[in-house]
């Protein structure tokens, strides 16, 4: 049974080497930002600029790996049915909204969903690497502009995993108005152990 992340919060929890991790998009057009540590060693944490030199692709999916910072394979992407996702910007701040948004009043965001989940594991803000952004649609143009446009993914599509290490992972339903069309929904979950088998499809 999958587990729900309500709208514009997060969690965090461990992942086993050899499990898999499903994210699923319940009702469509929703980002997911998802960091990794190494459940050993806390330093060890997922690395675009890492993941982008090894994959040689800035736009990972199916059969794409996700590296550490140590050059490390902490995640394999087994599955997945929208196939695109983002790995270049940060996670939505306090600061995002008062810089980009012009709003002074508060907001929800990724990066505090992520530090606020991640504090019992030990780790401070200062620890939240740039996000592996499940879902989240930027278009590159060729004079290098970045535009965040509506996600392409579905009502039930989602993104399966296979854990490389064992993981601390951490998990939102994206807060940010521009990377998911102009509204707020949840994200499900579900963790499969070594010996299950995910109905892939």
């Amino acid at each position: 049974m999958a587990i729900r992340i309500p709208k514009q919060s997060g969690t965090a929890f461990l992942l086993k080497k050899g499990d898999n991790l499903k994210i699923i998009d319940p009702l469509g057009e929703q980002v997911s930002d998802m960091v990794l540590f190494n459940a050993q060693d806390k330093r060890e944490s997922i690395s675009s600029g890492k993941t982008f030199d090894f994959e040689e692709s800035i736009l990972l999916t199916t059969g794409n790996t996700l590296w550490s910072n140590r050059s490390n394979k902490m995640m394999s992407i087994v599955e997945d049915t929208n196939g695109r996702n983002d790995f270049l910007l940060a996670p939505c701040s306090p600061e995002t909204f008062k810089i980009m948004y012009d709003n002074p009043a508060y907001h929800p965001s990724c990066f505090e969903n992520l530090y606020s989940s991640l504090k019992h594991f030990g780790l401070l803000p200062d620890d939240i690497p740039t996000a592996f952004n499940i879902f989240m649609n930027v278009e590159v143009y060729p004079n290098g502009k970045l535009r965040v446009k509506a996600p392409l993914s579905k009502a039930g599509d989602h993104i399966l995993f296979e854990a490389k290490m064992d993981l601390i992972v951490g998990l939102t339903a994206c807060s940010a108005e521009d990377s998911n069309n102009g509204t707020f929904k949840p994200i499900d979950y579900q963790i499969f152990q070594g010996s299950q088998h995910p109905k892939q499809g």
